[in-house]
């Protein structure tokens, strides 16, 4: 289904596809009429705080969308298929593609979304895992807020410029999407509560952490189950996240100046100066040495 001719609302009025039960809202407009040739634009964007009765239901829809949920429960049905809505929800629609959106009383949504067009519409949601029609959840919840964020605040400054950034703004989020989304069908499941009660756990002690042994001692998990996790719901080994926040930080202290390459070393939890140095490399492609002459 193309979209028919449309014209930007008047001001503080929505297009009479968007819900009216919503008690704030935050949008733009871009173009609501897109020229058919155009390879990806953006078309409208924002963020809506739903009232407690909100329930959109709808057939189909012009533009190709992403939502993503910031807070609140609901419930989405996509094409008949029921999907609980929770913070870092995330699901996608466009022509064709029938939706249900209702909001859980008591906890209002307050959700994201990007509307889009052009030829390379469906590929981008495929390349990001989100094809029309599905719906997935990020980790952690908050990851791709910030790029939304950026997108309404170009989108509202109306400048010369403001629509290609959005497209490179909406590349950028289809890019954070696959890096960061986990199978929705295990979101609520104990294995991803446990994984994310893992990450969390090496994330805020990788300083002191030695071994996986030990972070697994720690998480109360063996270490077979934490690599499977990660195996699961990551793009990399446990033993690989916990490197690279270590060197990650290391980086950080080479570029004080006066600091030793062994100082960094220890504070990475390194007894060994050499093998440090060796897992910088690995992780990073260079020699702590050569880091510090890029200044």
């Amino acid at each position: 289904m193309k979209p028919g001719k449309r014209h930007p609302p008047a001001p503080g009025q929505a297009p009479d596809f968007f819900s009216r039960q919503v008690s704030r809202a935050r949008r733009f407009y871009l173009d609501l009429n897109p020229p058919g040739d155009e390879s990806l634009v953006v078309v409208s964007g924002g963020w809506e705080v739903c009232e407690e009765d909100y329930a959109i239901h709808r057939a189909t829809f012009p533009f190709y969308s992403i939502e993503y949920v910031a807070r609140g429960q609901g419930l989405l049905k996509l094409r008949g298929a029921r999907h609980p809505l929770q913070p870092g929800s995330l699901f996608s629609y466009g022509p064709g593609i029938s939706q249900d959106i209702a909001s859980q009383p008591g906890e209002p949504l307050l959700k994201y979304f990007i509307d889009f067009a052009g030829r390379q519409a469906r590929r981008l949601l495929r390349d990001c895992q989100l094809p029309p029609g599905s719906a997935s959840q990020v980790f952690p919840p908050n990851e791709i807020q910030v790029l939304f964020d950026e997108l309404i605040h170009c989108g509202l400054r109306g400048s010369r410029g403001s629509a290609a950034l959005c497209v490179k703004l909406l590349e950028c989020l289809a890019l954070r999407i696959a890096e960061s989304r986990a199978p929705f069908e295990g979101a609520g499941s104990l294995s991803f509560t446990t994984y994310q009660h893992c990450r969390q756990h090496l994330q805020h002690h990788f300083l002191r952490l030695r071994t996986l042994e030990q972070a697994a001692r720690e998480c109360h998990v063996d270490v077979a189950y934490l690599c499977r996790l990660f195996r699961r719901y990551d793009h990399q080994t446990p033993y690989q996240f916990l490197l690279r926040l270590k060197m990650n930080l290391a980086a950080e202290r080479l570029q004080q100046p006066g600091v030793l390459v062994k100082q960094v070393s220890e504070q990475a939890g390194f007894t060994d100066p050499f093998h440090f140095s060796r897992v910088f490399k690995a992780v990073l492609g260079l020699s702590p040495d050569a880091f510090r002459r890029l200044r």
